[in-house]
């Protein structure tokens, strides 16, 4: 019982140390969807599942000894939530030029963009996954998933309380089409940025 507890109390600080950003993420997300009606609740929940669900895969596959995503690159994924920050910037302007102020363009729209974000947000945790998932056994993986899963779970439900205050979702509705972009614009920019990626390029 020692051994599952302790598995257990090790899976949830790590999803918690992991995933702390994600949190704000997911709070953009549920203000964004009750300001505008995108993303909706089930698909900000379902994409965070998948992301997650992705980032656990590829480092479990990792963990195996096989390549996936070079390191060297992962940051590379921050494009995603900069390219939607982007996109949600433009669709905001251009619904200003056409005098549509109430307009308020959704940065995410769907599960996949929901979850694409979501992987690019955690693609560093494939650093931190990884070595546990080759340091545990079969049973102990399957504990440290189930947790993770429960984690997501905790962070939808504290993400959509925290987005639920009248006050701020407000701001939102009224400033949300500039300031979702931008907020997504800034992550995915840090994303990449603190990767070291730039770097690498500049090498080439």
């Amino acid at each position: 019982m020692d051994g599952i507890a302790g598995t257990v109390a090790a899976a949830a600080g790590m999803f918690a140390g992991t995933n702390v950003d994600d949190m704000i993420v997911l709070t953009v997300l549920f203000l964004s969807g009750r300001a505008t009606g995108e993303p909706k609740a089930w698909q900000v929940w379902a994409g965070q599942y998948a992301g997650i669900a992705a980032l656990v895969a590829v480092s479990v596959v990792a963990a195996l000894g096989l390549t996936v995503v070079p390191d060297d690159w992962i940051g590379l994924l921050g494009l995603i939530p900069f390219a939607l920050g982007v996109r949600g910037l433009v669709s905001a302007v251009r619904a200003r030029g056409r005098g549509d102020e109430d307009s308020s363009p959704a940065v995410a729209s769907g599960v996949l963009a929901v979850a694409g974000i979501t992987v690019a947000n955690g693609a560093d945790n494939i650093s931190v996954y990884t070595p546990v998932f080759r340091s545990i056994g079969p049973g102990a993986t399957a504990v440290t998933v189930a947790v993770f899963a429960l984690g997501v779970a905790l962070w939808c439900l504290a993400a959509s309380w925290l987005g639920s205050h009248k006050r701020v979702i407000e701001i939102v509705e009224r400033y949300g089409r500039w300031i979702v972009p931008v907020v997504f614009m800034v992550i995915g920019a840090l994303i990449v940025v603190e990767s070291g990626v730039i770097a690498k390029i500049v090498q080439l």
